[in-house]
């Protein structure tokens, strides 16, 4: 009897246990489903990084959000967007302006980095300025993207345009490789891929960056739909940004650990790299949003016009929502 007693008490602990268990996995379901999903188009770019951070780190699920970051070509980017494999993307300011000429509209919802010498244009020896590059073979990416902007941002400012340039297309890190390799006389670059010709000085040098030509800066953007369906992951996301940047300043080498292992680089590499950025603070995006995007984006689209990459003047209120910024909150 005894015997029986044990067996049948064991057998409701068992149903016990099993019901705990069953309900543990519903409500790690439940909370797991309540994180609103969404997928983030970047790069390698180094001024990207946090966003990884915030993935890697925890930051994105803590504050509710289920995120998924896919390495996507900058000049395929609006592509996936439109065919809803993103919800949002990471890219230069003037790239929205010829997305949403397209027929792509995203809106920027935070500003992510200026480059301060993280993007420019290596060449060999005997250029030593841009109206030498006259004639030559430049390896820089397609037309849609940050770095063939770059180019004709440069020759602009020297009287000069495409026309004058013979392109060699190909993505700023196998322009850098190609450059080493011997191939071309010049080469349109960023980090992590420039510091590999800063490091061959025998294959040729800098020649101009963003310190002499500021006008690299990167935004977070989502599309219209998903702001106006997801409000509240929208400031999430912005909110994790910022989160990510106190983390950067709170535990530098854990977090350039974690920001090198993305590229499969140390912490002491990727650190190198990023000082040739800056990440930008709340402060620092309220005053972008509070007028530098416009007039930066009116002198963009007027180079992208004469580029017939843009055929009528934008409509520049409808490439940026600053209300994100506006309500961010920091971590410290």
């Amino acid at each position: 009897m005894s015997k029986m007693f044990s067996q049948a008490k064991l057998k409701k602990s068992f149903i016990r246990l099993s019901l705990a268990v069953a309900v543990g996995v519903c409500a790690a379901g439940a909370s797991q489903a309540a994180d609103t999903p969404v997928t983030i188009g970047i790069s390698g770019w180094t001024g990207f990084a946090p966003l990884t951070l915030a993935d890697k780190a925890g930051i994105f699920k803590k504050n509710g959000l289920d995120v998924t970051l896919k390495r996507v070509p900058q000049q395929s980017r609006h592509l996936a967007i439109a065919s809803g494999d993103l919800q949002c993307a990471a890219t230069t300011v003037e790239t929205y302006l010829s997305w949403n000429a397209a027929g792509v509209a995203v809106k920027q919802i935070v500003q992510l980095d200026k480059s301060y010498g993280a993007d420019g244009i290596a060449v060999r020896q005997g250029i030593n300025k841009i109206s030498d590059l006259k004639g030559k073979t430049i390896g820089v990416d397609a037309p849609g993207t940050s770095s063939y902007f770059l180019l004709a941002w440069m020759l602009d400012k020297n009287g000069m345009s495409m026309k004058d340039v013979k392109v060699a297309t190909m993505g700023p890190d196998a322009a850098a490789h190609a450059f080493i390799a011997g191939q071309n006389d010049a080469a349109v670059s960023y980090e992590p891929y420039l510091s590999s010709i800063r490091q061959s000085p025998d294959k040729g040098k800098i020649l101009a960056t963003t310190l002499d030509y500021p006008m690299v800066m990167d935004t977070l953007g989502c599309t219209p739909d998903f702001l106006a369906k997801n409000p509240k992951a929208a400031q999430a996301l912005v909110n994790s940004y910022f989160e990510a940047l106190a983390m950067i300043k709170r535990e530098p080498d854990k977090a350039n650990d974690i920001m090198g292992a993305a590229v499969k680089e140390t912490g002491k590499q990727f650190a190198e790299e990023a000082s040739y950025l800056r990440w930008q603070d709340l402060d620092q995006n309220r005053k972008f949003f509070g007028g530098e995007i416009t007039s930066f984006s009116k002198e963009a689209a007027t180079l992208l016009t004469q580029m017939k990459i843009l055929r009528k003047t934008p409509d520049y209120a409808a490439v940026f929502d600053p209300q994100f910024v506006a309500n961010a909150t920091v971590t410290p």
